[in-house]
């Protein structure tokens, strides 16, 4: 070995500061405030070197309580990178959550430092395997196993899975095609591959000493890499015309407001949804607002045509399924245009067991007679947002978030057969705004057989911050994973078009009250990620139990 103790001692702190820096490269992949420009992607494909770096380092793995610190080298990356993702958990809770002044930064603290055991975990495992084969080698092909088998975790467990790595090639048709057949899940395993393929390539020793400058050269190559990978396009998708039209409702409703709409104003933003729902053509944004795509002014046929689809969005409006004025408004949007309308709003029913109301977040169906035909009841509820998760546990809780919702989790995936005027019928699964992060749920709609899958949402809790935008790709995910055209009907914004390939084809500028006139498409091919969900997550995670389990029996772990 090429160092001593007290060298150790001395240049520990290079460590901790590599473990930030990956927190640091992590966090450019992402969308920060406005949509992401694509060439940050590229540090994705290095953003996680300086981690392992530090985690297999001699001066961790020889040193004194290995297990220990790697643990907690990668729980800071874990935490900080949650804490500067995330940031707008504080915004919405200080500006919506009806808090105390310091509870917001709490929240959002102790969102990340759960979370972030994910990578604390990361950096167990990764030692544990190392300390037992004794090569590093090894310990790298292990990591992108590990990596996914935690991102699967983090969505069946604790049921956050926000911005799995994958996400971050969105815009790569080079690699993103793997989302088909494996889901997010695939892309993050190449990601982590090749981080770990910069560091067991270093022909200059690097974890035989300490070399931060092994570690920029190392840098350096992955960026190339990265930028080689992210600039090649790869074959053109080929070209999807569409042959449907919907209209997806854009109300920008103040979701600070109480919702209740008294007399007049009933009457006014039901007139504003009729007036909205008639705009059958008109200009839009030719991809992704606020970035430099073109607004299109399309040819508008004469006489206009009914949409195949009127859609309005979760949003604060007191729609209630029981409500017969609510009802009669829906069904005579629906009848004058003709066309099926999905509406978000509060779905009910009596529990004859508890003796009391169930209340749903839900999309409630109306074909285009105006009948009301059904609704799906939103399954993902937002924790904290929604409902309160071990409410008896976390009785403080409710005192700290005077205005989280009590609504009941629904428990079954539903697909509608929607019929128009002109007697076209096609299939339409409908997801509730959080659900889109959860590609294993989303897939069972084109299982089912949805044609086409629609996400309405409300992100206007968010503002201006980081969370639309990410909200936004991995919505643009679940449209790769299934090949299917999105709909995205939003309060506020990102209001757009999704097609079978992630491209955003046409959308709308936020925080205005508006119309988007989607043209889309219907498919009723099924992928392999669709047919058979997450079985490359599943053995990646029982690939790593086994390693870890098999580490854990040898002799090597000393000293932890």
């Amino acid at each position: 070995m090429l160092y001593t103790r007290p060298c150790m001692h001395r240049h520990g702190w290079k460590l901790w500061a590599a473990s930030a820096l990956s927190a640091a490269l992590l966090e450019l992949p992402f969308p920060l405030a406005g949509p992401m420009p694509p060439w940050r992607s590229v540090f994705a494909w290095f953003g996680l070197a300086p981690l392992l770096w530090a985690l297999l380092h001699p001066m961790v793995s020889d040193g004194k309580r290995p297990l220990r610190r790697s643990f907690l080298l990668a729980y800071l990356c874990g935490f900080l990178w949650y804490c500067g993702n995330c940031y707008w958990v504080r915004d919405t809770m200080s500006k919506y959550g009806d808090m105390p002044p310091a509870a917001p930064t709490l929240l959002m603290m102790g969102f990340s430092a759960v979370l972030g055991l994910y990578f604390g975990l990361f950096g167990l495992g990764l030692q544990i395997v190392r300390r037992a084969t004794g090569s590093v080698k090894i310990a790298l092909v292990f990591a992108p196993f590990l990596w996914v088998a935690l991102e699967l975790a983090a969505a069946r467990i604790t049921s956050v899975p926000w911005d799995q790595l994958g996400y971050s090639q969105v815009d790569n048709g080079v690699i993103n095609w793997l989302a088909s057949s494996t889901g997010v899940y695939g892309i993050s395993f190449v990601l982590v591959a090749l981080n770990a393929l910069i560091l067991a390539g270093d022909p200059r020793g690097l974890f035989f000493r300490l070399s931060p400058k092994g570690l920029l050269w190392g840098l350096l190559l992955g960026g190339l890499v990265g930028v080689l990978l992210s600039g090649i396009r790869g074959p053109k998708p080929e070209p999807i015309p569409p042959t449907a039209t919907a209209v997806l409702v854009q109300p920008n409703l103040n979701v600070g407001a109480e919702g209740n709409w008294p007399g007049s104003e009933w009457d006014r933003h039901i007139a504003d949804f009729a007036r909205l729902a008639a705009e059958s053509c008109k200009p839009y944004i030719a991809g992704i607002p606020q970035t430099s795509a073109p607004v299109v002014v399309p040819q508008c046929p004469d006489p206009p045509t009914h949409p195949g689809l009127v859609a309005w969005p979760e949003a604060p409006a007191p729609f209630e399924e029981t409500d017969p004025v609510f009802r009669q408004a829906i069904a005579k949007i629906a009848q004058a245009e003709q066309s099926p309308v999905v509406v978000g709003g509060l779905g009910a029913d009596f529990s004859n067991d508890d003796r009391q109301w169930n209340f749903y977040n839900s999309a409630m169906i109306f074909d285009f007679a105006g009948r009301h035909i059904g609704r799906y009841d939103k399954i993902h509820l937002v924790p904290f947002g929604e409902y309160i998760p071990f409410e008896k546990l976390l009785f403080f809780a409710r005192k700290l978030t005077g205005r989280v919702s009590r609504f009941t989790r629904g428990d079954e995936h539903k697909v509608f057969l929607l019929s128009d005027a002109m007697g076209q019928h096609h299939r339409y699964g409908i997801f509730i705004c959080y659900e889109a992060v959860f590609a294993d749920e989303v897939r069972h709609f084109s299982q089912l057989g949805a044609e086409v899958l629609v996400n309405i949402s409300d992100d206007g809790w968010y503002g201006d911050t980081s969370a639309p935008w990410q909200h936004l790709n991995m919505a643009r995910m679940r449209a790769i994973e299934n090949r299917r055209w999105l709909l995205r009907d939003t309060n506020d914004g990102v209001t757009c078009v999704i097609d079978p390939y992630g491209r955003v084809r046409q959308s709308i500028l936020r925080h205005v009250a508006d119309a988007l006139p989607a043209q889309f498409g219907f498919r009723d091919d099924i992928t392999f990620y669709a047919a058979h969900g997450d079985v490359f997550a599943w053995a990646c995670a029982i690939l790593s139990l086994g390693a870890v389990g098999w580490s854990l029996k040898g002799r090597r772990l000393h000293k932890m």
